[in-house]
């Protein structure tokens, strides 16, 4: 399990090719960047995208925004160069695209270990292929330093034949799937993109659908999608004061020998309490970022 809470309420992707755009990352208020050395890069930029992204982890300056590298497929002619290059400049994650099994965590992992990455570089895994999502559960078992699942919903869309619809009906069995793992081995999970940049309803109403769902957080595609994933993606005041209550109210039960409490009519338990102290937690970790 985690231990420690770290916001990942907006995670945007960055293309590695485009400099000006690695610059601005520094002053957006997104949890997370990744920047991207795979769809965003056309194969003649793959080289300069690796040069760029490793001169801005260089150069640093991202303050509290976790800072993840999506390289290439292992098995592409840029991936292991990607790994060896970028790995030892101790990014916050690598993200792998397209995982389909244990294995290629495994793989991952002793790369890391060969290019001398610190121990802090953890491995993130895609999770957008029909055979990634059977094998979920194996590959959140795989490794200690896979610490995230990204939903590609736009690949697992197109495998699926479906289409991207208001409810996304389509993609509810391979979203609860990923998220069963994730939750069972203590990962964390980001829902995938929304397309439709002029869409603000429709993209505020598939971010309220991955809070109700469980996720963390959501990648994004554009800097202007930030606030609204940060608004909701965090607890709300209501949220905070509530869990505040019952953490007080369950500790002097407690105190009194008891192992249920009555809040405002309603009994909390020992579960309420850890939700209400995860809640807390996050809150107290968005709020420490000023």
């Amino acid at each position: 399990m985690m231990s420690t809470v770290r916001p990942r309420r907006s995670v945007l992707y960055m293309p590695g090719a485009n400099a000006r755009a690695l610059d601005k990352a520094r002053s957006l208020p997104a949890d997370g960047l990744i920047l991207d050395l795979e769809d965003a890069v056309s194969p003649d930029s793959k080289d300069l995208a690796r040069t760029q992204i490793a001169e801005a982890l260089k150069t640093g300056g991202y303050g509290f925004r976790e800072v993840v590298v999506r390289t290439n497929g292992l098995e592409t002619p840029w991936g292991l160069d990607d790994i060896k290059v970028l790995a030892p400049l101790g990014p916050d994650a690598i993200l792998l695209p397209k995982v389909e099994d244990a294995a290629t965590i495994l793989k991952a992992e002793a790369l890391l270990n060969e290019a001398g990455a610190p121990a802090t570089t953890t491995i993130w895994a895609m999770m957008e292929t029909p055979l990634g999502i059977l094998r979920a559960a194996e590959i959140a078992a795989a490794s200690k330093r896979l610490t995230c699942f990204v939903m590609g919903t736009s690949d697992l869309t197109k495998d699926l034949h479906s289409r991207h619809t208001p409810l996304r009906l389509p993609m509810l069995t391979s979203l609860g799937i990923t998220m069963l793992a994730a939750r069972a081995y203590g990962l964390s999970i980001l829902d995938g993109v929304y397309l439709d940049l002029k869409d603000e309803e429709g993209y505020r109403a598939s971010c309220l659908q991955g809070v109700e769902l469980g996720f963390d957080g959501k990648t994004l595609i554009h800097p202007n999608q930030v606030e609204g994933a940060n608004e909701v993606f965090a607890p709300s005041e209501a949220e905070i004061a509530w869990s505040r209550k019952i953490i007080d109210a369950f500790a002097a039960a407690e105190a009194e020998g008891k192992g249920v409490v009555l809040v405002d009519g309603k009994l909390i338990e020992n579960l309420h309490v850890d939700n209400a102290k995860r809640i807390v937690a996050l809150a107290d970790a968005i709020a420490a970022r000023g």
